[in-house]
């Protein structure tokens, strides 16, 4: 039987930092408030394009592997936040490897993206059509946010990591998931501007609002979250006993307090890094999932369990097992181009290039969409 590797792991962070006391120049808010209702103490902002930032992680991921990038096959992209849309962004991040050989497609389902990109990637490894595929989850919510509202600007930050997987007869890797997606809860979390239906609308693109209904987002996200968990466990064939790490998704601290404890597992088993670089969307798992490489807490043969939500609401847990490697075999020197701006000027310069509640108000106010009713009612 064959099973999907992961040989190659690398991360690239944004070098701006953007601290709680930074957001409280701008926002009624300050660091107390933050940290006690979501863990964050900082989060980073971009100065450069996504694909940037995937290209930097790819690049480290690849010579981790000991690979170049004509080696790859595949190339699947997670992310809500694309540099394009058509063409697609997993082109223009192939396109700058000189990967050649690797088909390449974008996988949009938000915050769980990155893992849905790992499902996609692994079953086609599995199943023979290619041997060696790059996985990515990337975001740039920095330039999709409004920064005027306090109850979103406060949790989201950029980053990206990347990984590869590679076609092996030792039983390794990805081993179970369970997917699922709670759609008559797909709007309490909603970016408004961004899609067909605000096209010719008086919407200018990049004034987004946000719907974020906090309340129903934590009850939900905790019991997906945990309901995932226990099937792709069950399908493993393991228990919650038997996992040496959790690398869930990084929404807030309490959330991933929640579902470790309805899991069964304690928190001396979590992987966090909510605090430094608060909620990267698809980011934060590959994120989590290299740091906690770097830090030694990933040994030879881990069982790992990765449990994610996402807007639509999307559910999934995976179930992984690592092989005997967790060291590099090479690294790259490729660095992103130095920032001269603070995070707290790259989000003012953004700030003021939107007017969400001017000129696109009406629009944004009118668009259509299929579930446009109160949450709950039929």
């Amino acid at each position: 039987m064959t099973y999907a590797a992961i040989t190659g792991w690398g991360k690239c962070m944004p070098p701006a930092v953007l601290t709680n006391a930074d957001l409280a120049t701008f926002l009624e808010t300050d660091d107390e408030w933050i940290t006690s209702r979501t863990g964050m103490k900082e989060r980073r902002i971009s100065h450069v394009h996504a694909v940037e930032l995937s290209y930097v992680a790819a690049k480290r991921a690849l010579a981790c592997a000991g690979l170049v990038p004509s080696d790859i096959d595949l190339i699947v992209y997670g992310s809500c936040s694309f540099d394009e849309i058509v063409p697609n962004s997993a082109s223009a991040l192939q396109y700058k490897l000189g990967a050649g050989n690797a088909a390449s497609m974008d996988v949009n389902t938000a915050c769980t993206s990155f893992l849905y990109s790992w499902t996609t990637a692994n079953a086609m490894v599995r199943s023979g059509v290619v041997k060696r595929a790059l996985v990515v989850g990337v975001e740039l919510i920095s330039r999709y946010m409004d920064w005027e509202n306090r109850g979103v600007a406060v949790l989201f930050g950029d980053g990206c990591a990347a990984i590869v997987i590679e076609a092996t007869d030792e039983k390794t890797g990805l081993l179970a998931e369970s997917l699922g997606c709670i759609s008559d809860a797909r709007g309490i979390l909603r970016i408004g501007g961004y899609g067909a239906t605000y096209a010719n609308a008086n919407v200018s693109f990049g004034d987004m609002s946000w719907t974020f209904d906090g309340p129903q987002i934590f009850k939900k996200a905790v019991q997906g979250m945990t309901d995932a968990s226990a099937k792709a466990l069950a399908k493993a064939g393991v228990s919650a006993e038997d996992i040496d790490l959790v690398v869930p998704h990084q929404a807030n601290s309490r959330i991933i307090e929640s579902v470790a404890k309805y899991a069964g597992i304690p928190m001396s088993k979590v992987q966090l890094t909510v605090q430094k670089y608060g909620n990267m969307s698809a980011a934060t798992v590959p994120v989590a999932l290299v740091e906690a490489l770097e830090e030694g807490r990933i040994k030879p043969h881990a069982k790992l369990l990765m449990p994610a939500f996402g807007a639509g609401l999307t559910v999934c847990s995976h179930y992984a097992e690592w092989g005997n490697r967790v060291t590099p075999k090479d690294v790259s020197d490729v660095e992103l181009p130095p920032c001269d701006k603070t995070a707290l000027e790259l989000v003012n310069e953004i700030r003021g290039a939107k007017d969400i509640h001017g000129r696109s108000a009406a629009g944004l106010a009118a668009a259509y969409y299929v579930d446009k009713k109160p949450y709950g009612t039929q």
